[in-house]
């Protein structure tokens, strides 16, 4: 039996679903969510996804701040190279992955930030504007950080 894992899809109509699935696999096109608040199983089709956050709690903590960019991180890590993702939502996230290449549908990341409610992100590249790795993620990472509104 597959593992039961806590998710939260965004879907690119800002869209967000928590629940649980046992059956997301990143090669197939659609998955089911077993909805956190009760009910029906859905059906979600990996093509309206941003992306699919695989998380520690669904509540999470409404009193931390999550830490933004890298902060002198390493430029490769056990969970892989370095990595910033801009999404056309303008959101960024920033962290490491081992599977990243620009012709995949998705790819997995973890977060930079260890203490982030995220396990790993399940990013879908239809959904983001660009993705830097190395010096070049470190770049896109200040840049949205120097032109974020206080």
């Amino acid at each position: 039996m597959a593992d039961l894992n806590r998710v939260v899809a965004h879907f690119t109509d800002g869209k967000l679903l928590k629940g649980t699935t046992q059956d997301f696999f990143p090669n197939r096109p659609r998955f089911h969510l077993q909805p956190a608040v009760g009910g029906m199983p859905v059906e979600v089709r990996c093509r309206t996804l941003k992306a699919l956050f695989f998380v520690k709690e669904f509540a999470g903590n409404a009193n931390r701040r999550d830490l933004r960019g890298f902060l002198n991180s390493p430029g490769e890590t056990a969970q892989g190279k370095k990595l910033a993702v801009r999404f056309k939502d303008g959101e960024l996230l920033c962290g490491y992955s081992l599977s990243y290449t620009p012709d995949r549908e998705g790819f997995f990341m973890f977060p930079s930030d260890s203490g982030s409610n995220n396990l790993r992100i399940y990013v879908i590249v239809a959904a983001t504007v660009e993705v830097k790795a190395g010096p070049s993620a470190d770049a896109l990472a200040q840049k949205a950080l120097d032109t974020r509104p206080e």
